[in-house]
Formats: structure tokens, sequence, C-alpha cells
């Protein structure tokens, strides 16, 4: 049984297992029936949260959400979307201008886009794609936000968090104007813990976890010799070096799973077994995976004892040239 909880100061009851809608659109090996009897078996199972991007296929899996909610629509759906940075550029980088990445105009009009893409009038939770802290005190996208609320367009403000870098949104968390965070969460990537969960705690802010098991490492499938197609973009994420040092990292945790679960299954109870995440949202393309995961979203802990044991295999990694 799905299990909910409060997302924030939004007030919403969000299910623990949301959608991570990227593999929809723009990834190698989607079939678009499976991919429609997923989504549909998801909101059977009683997932109600949904997050893509209009740089999810260029619109394509907005799109594909939009038809979601018109054939569920007896149903409360919540979904998120995100601005693609005006640069086109993922993820941003020090010295990045606003000018170049979020400009009001900028905002408004793929909110716009994105408003036509879903085929709603209000957006429950719109996310700037990435972000740089150092923005936090320009009004222009202030201005734009406030606006866009005001016109009754967007409903809240979120900002996905690049990846490695959960603190570089703190002081843009404190403006009042962002009532949610994404943010890369799981067994090796644990920082968000140190100074960002914290933060969302004190101002009632929404966290949703994404990337629960490592961009695929942790459902323990990668090999060594694993390869991708090249127009996947994993091939340019799991370079060499990542590669080897991602698989010797999950094959590591193997002891650790406990009987009749595993890996993947660990992964998700280990993140829903913090209290600070409100809702996760895994990549699903297959009508099996939106059964498995589902499944892990039902309230049980994983033990104490072993939630030590997986604390010592955080793996602290800072972002490089492949790291996206």
């Amino acid at each position: 049984m799905m299990h909910y909880r409060r997302f924030g100061r939004t007030g919403w009851q969000v299910s623990e297992m949301g959608y991570g809608m990227w593999g929809l659109a723009g990834w190698t090996g989607t079939d678009q029936a499976e991919m429609e009897a997923a989504l549909n078996r998801s909101v059977e199972l009683g997932c109600n949260f949904f997050d893509t991007a209009w740089g999810y296929g260029a619109g394509r899996s907005e799109q594909i959400l939009g038809n979601l909610l018109k054939r569920h629509v007896g149903k409360r759906l919540y979904f998120a979307t995100k601005i693609p940075p005006k640069n086109f550029k993922w993820p941003s980088r020090r010295g990045f201008r606003l000018e170049d990445c979020f400009p009001a105009d900028h905002i408004v009009e793929y909110t716009e886009k994105s408003l036509q893409n879903l085929g709603v009038e209000c957006i429950d939770l719109q996310q700037f794609h990435v972000w740089e802290d150092d923005w936090h005190n320009r009004d222009e996208w202030k201005n734009a936000v406030e606006k866009l609320k005001r016109e009754g367009k967007v409903a809240h403000f979120g900002i996905s968090v690049n990846r490695w870098e959960p603190d570089n949104v703190l002081q843009s968390l404190e403006t009042g104007l962002i009532d949610a965070v994404q943010v890369i969460y799981n067994i090796f990537d644990q920082a968000p813990e140190d100074s960002l969960f914290p933060a969302c705690r004190r101002l009632d802010i929404g966290v949703i976890a994404r990337v629960p098991f490592d961009e695929g490492t942790l459902t323990g499938t990668l090999t060594k010799d694993t390869v991708f197609p090249p127009n996947d973009w994993r091939a340019t994420y799991f370079v060499p070096e990542n590669l080897h040092s991602s698989v010797e990292h999950a094959d590591a945790l193997r002891p650790l799973i406990p009987p009749g679960m595993d890996m993947p299954e660990m992964a998700l109870r280990f993140i829903l077994s913090n209290n600070d995440v409100h809702t996760i949202i895994p990549g699903m393309r297959r009508l099996r995976n939106v059964e498995a995961n589902m499944a892990a979203a039902d309230g049980r802990h994983l033990p104490e004892p072993l939630l030590e044991q997986l604390k010592a295999h955080r793996w602290d990694r800072v972002p490089t040239e492949w790291s996206q």
C-alpha cells in the first residue's frame, strides 16, 4: 500500500514514490505502448507525483505527462516541470550569469511553453533546471516568479540543484520564493544531509530525491564492460573512469543486501528511511520497474544497524567534465 508524505509548506500529500519522466523522451529503447502502460499502472498503485522538464525531448515528455493527466482527470495528480537555462547548458558552471540562463522573459516564455505542452492552466511546481546560488539576490528572477504566481500560471516554484552541489542553493531558499528542492540523494550521495536537509526542514521546503540508483549503478546491473549506445547520454557519463569506480562501489554493497531484497529495493528503502525526503523520482520505462519501485513505498524502513553500515558507503564527488 502506497504511503504519502506532506510536501513541505505546499501541504500536498505526495506519494513516497514519484515518477521521473526523463527516460520517456530522448533516451534509447523506449517502447511507446509499454511506457503508457507503466504510467497508468503507477497511478493505479497510488503514485501521484510526476516530474518532467521541457528539456526532456524539447517538450515531448511534458506532452506525455499532459496526456496522462487527461487519462486520469478524476484523480489529483501533482506534477512538476522545469525551465531550461537559456544557454541550454547542463549543468550550470561557476561564473554563469543569470542573464544568460534565466532572464525574466525566458522564465515566462518557457512557462508558457510548458503550460501548452501539459495542457493545463496552472503548473503545480515549476523548477529552475540548473542553478547558481550567486543569483539569490537578483530581482529579475524574483519578479518573474512573483508575476507568474500572481497570474495563476504557477502555484509553486522549486530549484533542481546541480549534481554533487547540494549547498549551491542555500541562500536562495532564504528568499521565501522557493517551495521545493530537487537534489541527488542516494546511498552514495549523502551530502544533502549535512546542510541542505536541515535548511529544508527549518524552512518547511519540499524535498524531491532524484537519481536514487546513481544513474544505474545502484541497480547492481552494470559491469566494467557495460557499453551504452552512442546516442544515449549515459555513454558520455559512464566514461571508463566513472564506470569502473561506480561498479566497484556497487560491488562493495552486495554483502549488505538483506535476504529477500535486491540492490534496487535496498537503495530505495535507504532513501525513504530518511524522513527529510518527501518523494523519490526514479526513472521508469517498464511495467516491472514501476511495480517493483512502487512496492518499496510501503512505509517499511531499513533496520538501524543496516542504515549505519550504509552510511559508511558515502561517496563524496565533485563535478567534472563528464558528470553533467
